[in-house]
């Protein structure tokens, strides 16, 4: 049974969900991709013992994903330095960046909802409605 995540887990992932999504607005890496590339940090999910966090990103438009999560992971340690000095944990969250599927989950469901006979169905009275 997979638990839900406690609210200290979603406070501490939405505290580095912000100082990653900061730092990459300052620009404070200076990296080439992530300089001229911008990225959405959409969710930062924390593990129970609060030692790992995964960072679920897309750049603009889903392009150069491989560049992108390739120079997040090369400054993975610049971001772990980030959230050991802003917030008082015992152990910095290591941190891990991967493709948030969800843009691309979102517009298929927004495709099959456009379909003509998907509208059709959907505009259609249920049976026993009066």
């Amino acid at each position: 049974m997979i638990q839900a995540p406690s609210q200290r887990q979603l406070r501490v992932g939405e505290e580095i969900r912000h100082l990653v999504a900061q730092a990459l607005e300052r620009g404070e890496l200076h990296d080439p991709v992530l300089d001229v590339v911008p990225v959405t940090i959409s969710e930062v999910r924390v593990s129970p013992d609060l030692r790992h966090a995964t960072a679920f990103v897309m750049p603009l438009g889903g392009l150069r994903l491989d560049e992108v999560l390739a120079a997040l992971s090369r400054n993975a340690w610049m971001f772990n330095k980030l959230v050991a000095r802003a917030l008082r944990l015992r152990y910095t969250p290591t941190l891990a960046f991967i493709a948030d599927g969800s843009f691309d989950e979102a517009s298929h469901i927004d495709e099959v909802l456009r379909r003509p006979e998907v509208a059709r169905d959907l505009s259609r009275p249920e049976e026993g409605d009066a």
